[in-house]
């Protein structure tokens, strides 16, 4: 009689293999999806293979059931073992430890801000709010084409005739502006039901006021638009307030100067070279992952200093990166040196000349009013530029060896809250 096998003679089945992710967001993208963590603001454009494995594993599924699924799309057997080391790699992993990333911008502050409920701020960018926004831009172009003499002026900064008094007051008026700019950045980040972080930044040589919207790529593409152009939207709102008054009681001071600063502030949102608030609308309609690390890889490729390793970064880029690249690279190469110009005609003489009013100033000596009164034009003059140069220091210390021939760290879904207001 045969002796009946027992259990502990049978073959041991290998255990299930279980990976407990981050929460993540799985967005689909075209012919890709995007895979984030939302609350470190970190993205990756995927293939759709990849979106089934994400899914699988946050549905509590083994790594073995994962396979199977995403096998079952590709029609072949797929190398989990690779795709889980790339997501630990990338952090998506939840391994309970508490590190965050790195700010993305040179100042920031590390925590995501809330704010109001979502319901509570999404009727200011409901459909009518959008009509009342584009009606406020109809009428701003209007004004500007129908009136020339509304067009503003730099004199019109003179609002008390003096250049000195006039900084002095015009200065924290246009933080007030810029800061209602990104305040709307952030609320209509907030009628999604999204988080942002605000910081202090750099654009060559511009100080600049950012939003960090990294969070939109945990949305559709259709509902990233409206926080992009939320700033513009309310300065177009108090832009035409503006002209409205101008129209009706004339050029009283201090309107012409508010339109300036406004109009001055909508032109800088043109220059995409700059990543500006344009520029998060072009990288969303265009579909781009990653355009400003492509675009300077193309520039390094036409003036041949692209290596080795760069060449096959390049292979490796999303044709839709190469294909707006191509023309993006000029674009931004053209507007540095348009940039370089506006600094040497126009921003180098203002410092100058407050640097020398203020020399005056000071040469009174300290028990003199004149004194205080240049000490305090110069700080709120030259604040801004002292505040460039820390961060562009503090940007140049934190890059490692080689850093410039890195890939960007995060995609180009990091490109959003890299709008920014600039600094006067």
């Amino acid at each position: 009689m045969t002796k009946p096998t027992t259990p502990q003679t049978l073959p041991a089945e290998p255990p299930a293999t279980v990976v407990r992710l981050r929460p993540l967001s799985v967005i689909e993208e075209g012919d890709d999806v995007l895979i984030g963590d939302p609350e470190r603001g970190s993205y990756i454009a995927v293939p759709a293979v990849g979106g089934v494995v994400v899914r699988a594993l946050l549905d509590g599924a083994t790594v073995e059931e994962a396979g199977a699924r995403a096998a079952t799309l590709a029609g072949e057997p797929v190398d989990m073992a690779d795709f889980i080391a790339v997501l630990t790699e990338l952090g998506f992993v939840d391994t309970d430890d508490p590190a965050v990333p790195a700010p993305t911008a040179a100042m920031q502050q590390r925590a995501w801000t809330t704010g109001p409920p979502a319901a509570v701020v999404r009727p200011l960018f409901s459909p009518v709010a959008w009509c009342v926004y584009t009606a406020a831009a109809v009428w701003v172009i209007a004004c500007l084409v129908l009136r020339p003499d509304l067009w503003p002026r730099p004199t019109d900064l003179l609002i008390t005739g003096d250049i000195g008094t006039s900084l002095l007051i015009m200065l924290p008026v246009t933080y007030v502006l810029v800061g209602v700019h990104e305040m709307w950045h952030w609320l209509a980040a907030r009628a999604l039901d999204l988080r942002t972080r605000f910081g202090i930044d750099r654009r060559l040589f511009f100080l600049v006021f950012e939003t960090d919207l990294s969070q939109l790529w945990s949305v559709p593409r259709r509902k990233r638009y409206g926080p992009q152009l939320a700033g513009i939207a309310i300065d177009m709102v108090v832009l035409a307030a503006l002209l409205a008054g101008q129209i009706a009681f004339g050029p009283v001071r201090p309107l012409p100067a508010l339109v300036f600063v406004l109009v001055a502030s909508t032109l800088w949102q043109c220059m995409v070279f700059l990543r500006t608030d344009l520029y998060a609308v072009l990288v969303t309609a265009t579909g781009c992952r990653d355009l400003w690390r492509v675009k300077s890889l193309l520039l390094r490729r036409a003036f041949g200093r692209l290596n080795e390793r760069q060449c096959a970064e390049l292979e490796q880029a999303d044709p839709r990166d190469i294909h707006v690249g191509n023309w993006f690279r000029w674009l931004w190469l053209t507007g540095c040196l348009v940039a370089a110009g506006y600094f040497v005609l126009f921003y180098l003489p203002l410092l100058l000349y407050v640097g020398r009013r203020a020399n005056d100033e000071l040469a009174a000596g300290a028990g003199t009013a004149r004194f205080w009164w240049g000490l305090l034009t110069a700080v709120m003059v030259y604040t801004p530029v002292l505040a460039t140069l820390v961060i562009a220091f503090k940007t140049v210390r934190q890059r490692a060896p080689g850093a410039g021939d890195a890939a960007a760290s995060a995609q180009e879904p990091r490109q959003p809250r890299g709008a920014g207001s600039a600094s006067p």
